[in-house]
């Protein structure tokens, strides 16, 4: 019979012990899951969709403030979550971006990321090589004179397939007419660099890359009077940049 009851009071402790492990798991998942809720918490950004009331008041120079200082965040891991289901609901019926951003289609760029932006921020146009073309003026037209847009940047980048595709005088289909673009580019700059002129040299390379941004801009200004009248008045800012892969960073032109 002592047998039975010291056998009971043992199964009765063991299942104590395992119903109080049991408890204390629960309780730290719990707080675990507390603490994980309030970092996912801490690190959305609770900044709405920019109105057009805010958007009127902000300047080129400011917008350009903004994309840096987005940009330094990028660089230095200092991440927030920006688009957040409110947010989407929020930009449905309408947007009114501080800037557009003419890039490159190159995968490795990600131009929202790059800039720390969420939805409803900046307009994006992307096209291999970041050339111009009619409908990418009509875009920037539209970004800027039709939704309000205060800066117009144009985004080249280190190890750009179709800068070196262009030095290297590619012929395929439909690429052939794009890498037209950027010929001019090219040329100019073997006309002024020293140094071997392939696309085995990264600093050719790069300084194709960004002779082809300044190109870019130019045209803008030369094939879009309603963009050149808005800089010229002041209304919006053109200038361009050069994403960096390594580091993240954009480095802008000087104005």
């Amino acid at each position: 019979m002592k047998t039975k009851i010291s056998y009971f009071a043992g199964a009765i402790g063991v299942f104590s012990l395992m119903l109080l492990t049991s408890c204390n798991e629960k309780a730290n998942t719990k707080t675990a899951e507390a603490n994980f809720t309030e970092v996912q918490t801490d690190h959305i950004l609770n900044n709405s969709v920019l109105t057009k009331a805010e958007q009127d008041k902000l300047t080129p120079d400011q917008v350009l403030t903004i994309l840096k200082q987005g940009n330094e965040e990028f660089v230095n891991d200092n991440l927030t979550v920006r688009n957040n289901t409110e947010r989407v609901r929020d930009a449905a019926l309408g947007q009114y971006p501080k800037a557009v951003v003419l890039s490159c289609l190159d995968s490795r760029v990600p131009v929202e990321d790059v800039f720390h932006r969420g939805i409803g921020d900046i307009f994006v146009a992307r096209v291999a090589g970041n050339v111009v073309n009619n409908d990418i003026l009509a875009s920037l037209e539209y970004a800027c004179k039709v939704s309000g847009s205060k800066l117009v940047v144009v985004l080249g980048h280190e190890y750009c397939g179709a800068i070196k595709s262009a030095i290297d005088d590619v012929q395929l289909g439909n690429i052939t007419s794009l890498l037209g673009k950027i010929k001019p580019a090219v040329d100019k700059t073997k006309a002024d660099f020293k140094g071997e002129k392939s696309s085995k040299n990264p600093e050719f390379v790069e300084a194709v890359c960004n002779h082809n941004v300044h190109l870019a801009i130019d045209e803008i200004r030369a094939k879009s009077p309603i963009l050149k009248e808005m800089e010229s008045k002041g209304e919006i800012k053109i200038i361009g940049g050069v994403y960096d892969m390594k580091t993240g960073k954009v480095n802008f032109f000087n104005e």
